[in-house]
């Protein structure tokens, strides 16, 4: 708790120093963040083809990639399918199926902050593990330090997200305008705990210590961007 109170306490002291309103310019961003945008091949998509928050399971995809959507009044889904791979062990690689949504603010400093309703999760696959195959819980608050938006003369729009600790996520094209999303509400009633939902690195949905740096960092600096907004 102290380290939580320091760290937001010094956030908050440096934030009329280093944080000015972005300005929304057809430079920054070509065309509004609403709608559904996917990496790679297109092949994760947000909606109800990827996930089922009911009975926490997933419809695996042809290929990884991560998938974004966006409403026009404040809700976002998230879907990932990623691998992982273990430097010391290359033949452990960890698959991670991720699923959250709930709302999102736009930030004057350009930062976007993510708030989930509560049901999101993940299942992990592990051949490494003592338990190979298994399904967690996933609600975490996630900060994303910046974004943009530019028109690619062959791929269309292209949205670039940037991580709390300014890591760019692969780039997005635009798969629709409209946002292909399950409803916006909590789907499934989740009695987890706070320890539970903190043992995952923020915007990845990788596993990770409690508390870790990230989860830890993109809390304070939620918190930091709300009070700045106040």
């Amino acid at each position: 708790m102290f380290f939580l109170t320091s760290a937001l306490a010094f956030l908050l002291a440096a934030a009329p120093a280093i944080a000015q309103d972005i300005q929304y310019t057809p430079t920054h961003n070509a065309t509004a963040i609403i709608g559904t945008w996917t990496s790679g091949s297109g092949h994760v998509l947000t909606g109800g083809n990827f996930a089922s928050p009911l009975n926490m399971s997933f419809t695996y995809p042809n290929t990884t990639g991560i998938s974004y959507s966006f409403t026009d009044d404040g809700y976002y889904e998230i879907a990932r399918y990623r691998f992982t791979s273990n430097g010391t062990q290359p033949s452990c690689i960890t698959g991670v199926m991720n699923w959250a949504h709930g709302e999102y603010t736009l930030n004057s400093n350009g930062s976007i902050s993510m708030v989930p309703f509560g049901d999101g999760f993940q299942q992990i696959q592990d051949p490494c593990s003592a338990v190979s195959n298994f399904i967690q819980v996933y609600n975490d608050t996630e900060y994303y330090r910046s974004w943009g938006i530019s028109l690619d003369s062959v791929l269309g729009y292209l949205l670039q997200l940037n991580q709390f600790d300014g890591t760019p996520l692969p780039p997005m094209i635009q798969y629709s305008v409209a946002p292909n999303m399950l409803p916006t509400r909590q789907l499934r009633n989740s009695t987890a705990s706070l320890v539970v939902q903190a043992a995952f690195r923020v915007n990845a949905g990788e596993r990770a210590s409690m508390w870790s740096a990230g989860s830890v960092a993109g809390l304070v600096l939620v918190l930091a961007a709300a009070a700045m907004a106040v």
